[in-house]
């Protein structure tokens, strides 16, 4: 018989309810609301750790030499990033309670703090990381280890040794068989053949073409910079980007994922795009709470306050070329019809 458990001792309540010590208690000044900001930034902490640990565990099945896009596994990629999601959802929500606490209130004990700083969250840096931030995208690259000490700064450090999710989302991508076999394609009706491309791709960029509005005609040349450029597959030491045959590949699952076969990995896509979006949601709250808190004030860390937080809110979206592939999407309607043997293997039975 395993030993048994108490509610107390399990979750470890003694350490966790007197680990909120006020400085200004210790220092005679009673601040009351700081008990709130204690909590709320330690409920932050705790739910970083939990983002960490989807994460992680998303990168190591996707590290794996194969991913079988029909197997349990892709299932739990997409049932454990929707979990981050929602839980990003939730600490968004948490702005809600830090703003019951007025100006006047936080003025009451903000000096006493410095220079503790939410930037020296080591574990968000992490969490950016690992998502696919890279060091030389990120905004203030001066500040951005500066403030936290040596060991955090090794954790940091280690954890962009690690491949990304982001790298890892490309290398699933170019894997992805959809014109590798020409077997697929030998049925496919295109009104467009010049022998350049992929017969899909002469069609479905024809179609593209058609499609744009006099103002829009430049989007063509984008068209072709993201998904027909030559450049290196290896991504490790590139700036935030996805392959030209990983932007096809996705570009495909957004257009035809009404296909069985392409419904969980739409759904992939479609949670990281929900994932930056609450990061840009959290990051907006963020700023918009510095700004009626403290105004143009510097903050505790020594930070810009308000105009680094608007800064890292238009610079730090990790997935946006997925975000962009919105850019070449066309009418349902207008979509090349997929040959028989390609719409075989889209299905469940093939």
């Amino acid at each position: 018989m395993p030993p048994e458990v108490h509610y107390s001792d399990y979750l470890q309540l003694e350490k966790i309810l007197h680990a909120q010590e006020r400085v200004s208690e210790k220092l005679g000044q009673p601040a009351h609301d700081e008990m709130l900001f204690i909590i709320i930034h330690q409920a932050y902490e705790l739910w970083f750790r939990q983002i960490l640990f989807e994460v992680n565990s998303v990168c190591a099945i996707m590290q794996q030499p194969a991913l079988n896009d029909n197997s349990p596994e892709l299932q739990t990629v997409v049932h454990r990033l929707s979990r981050c999601v929602t839980i990003l959802k939730v600490l968004v929500q948490q702005m809600d309670v830090m703003e019951t606490m007025n100006p006047m209130d936080f003025l009451d004990f903000r000096d006493m703090l410095r220079p503790a700083s939410g930037f020296q969250s080591w574990q968000f840096k992490i969490l950016e990381g690992r998502l696919g931030l890279k060091y030389e995208d990120r905004h203030g690259q001066h500040y951005y280890l500066s403030q936290l000490r040596k060991e955090e700064i090794q954790l940091v450090k280690d954890s962009e040794k690690e491949i990304s999710l982001l790298h890892l989302i490309n290398q699933w991508l170019e894997r992805m068989p959809f014109f590798e076999e020409d077997e697929n394609w030998k049925n496919f009706s295109s009104r467009h053949s010049s022998g350049n491309l992929h017969p899909f791709w002469e069609e479905y960029r024809a179609c593209y073409r058609e499609s744009l509005s006099e103002v829009e005609k430049n989007n063509l040349q984008f068209f072709d910079q993201s998904f027909f450029r030559e450049r290196t597959n290896d991504l490790t030491n590139a700036a935030l980007s996805l392959s030209p045959s990983a932007s096809r590949a996705a570009l495909f699952i957004m257009l035809y994922r009404g296909y069985p076969v392409l419904q969980l990995p739409y759904q992939l896509l479609n949670q990281l795009l929900e994932l930056d979006e609450q990061l840009s949601t959290w990051r907006f709250r963020h700023l918009s709470m510095v700004q009626r808190t403290i105004g143009a004030r510097i903050g505790t860390g020594g930070s810009t306050g308000k105009d680094y937080l608007q800064s890292a809110l238009q610079k730090h979206s990790i997935f946006r070329e997925i975000a962009q592939l919105a850019s070449f999407l066309i009418e349902r309607k207008k979509l090349p019809q997929l040959s028989r043997q390609m719409e075989g293997r889209l299905g469940f039975m093939h």
